[in-house]
């Protein structure tokens, strides 16, 4: 898949770059876009930023020897890693480049903190998974947190976002060229709309009963 990343030129920031996903995925696809940038294929001429979950990920001696067959190309995981023991053994193994976080994967800020924290040990910069609903709002919180007390840099670190479904929360999510803004509510920013779970609540909610919902 395609993003933006964010780099320097000349000790000017700029935002470009070419991701690929893997998506944990062992399928052909996924196998053939390895083979390619371990070796001398095509897709290392457009100089992929990451790979994105090339492999299974509690799979950690997986992902060092891919992060190695693959350097400079950095290799991106941890949206579906459950807590601080897999992330610690990840970094300690030097098998990712860039430290995806899910905030409601991790169970809790307190864990969240903890792999904060381990990241910054081992330098590794943190880019939060931010594809589902309610994701975005989340991590706004815990990219700021990181910036003020804990990584303090914004170097080589981005945050994902999917513009879809924000009008369901009372303090969605708000984008300005291309940039987060920091949120002006307390809370965590994920507290939806009264109608919005009126609606939606299952079975009885008329999205499920209505052909117009």
């Amino acid at each position: 898949k395609g993003g933006l990343g964010s780099r320097r030129s000349g000790g000017e920031r700029y935002y470009s770059g070419l991701f690929v996903s893997g998506g944990a995925d062992f399928s052909r696809l996924c196998l053939m876009v390895l083979s390619d940038l371990m070796g001398e294929g095509q897709l290392k001429d457009f100089d992929p930023w990451w790979i994105e979950e090339p492999t299974s990920p509690d799979d950690i001696l997986g992902h060092a020897k891919i992060a190695k067959a693959v350097s400079p190309i950095g290799v991106a995981t941890g949206e579906h890693c459950q807590n601080r023991v897999v992330f610690k053994q990840l970094l300690q193994a030097d098998a990712i480049s860039f430290c995806q976080i899910d905030a409601c994967r991790l169970a809790g800020v307190n864990e969240v903190l903890s792999v904060l924290l381990l990241a910054a040990k081992f330098r590794v910069p943190v880019c939060p998974h931010a594809g589902g609903v309610g994701l975005s709002e989340y991590v706004q919180h815990l990219s700021v947190f990181d910036y003020v007390r804990v990584g303090a840099s914004l170097e080589n670190r981005i945050l994902e976002y999917v513009d879809h479904l924000h009008e369901h929360f009372l303090d969605p999510v708000v984008i300005e060229n291309g940039r987060y803004q920091a949120p002006t509510m307390p809370g965590y920013s994920i507290e939806m709309r009264p109608e919005s779970l009126k609606r939606y609540r299952f079975p009885e909610g008329v999205a499920w009963s209505s052909s117009s919902a």
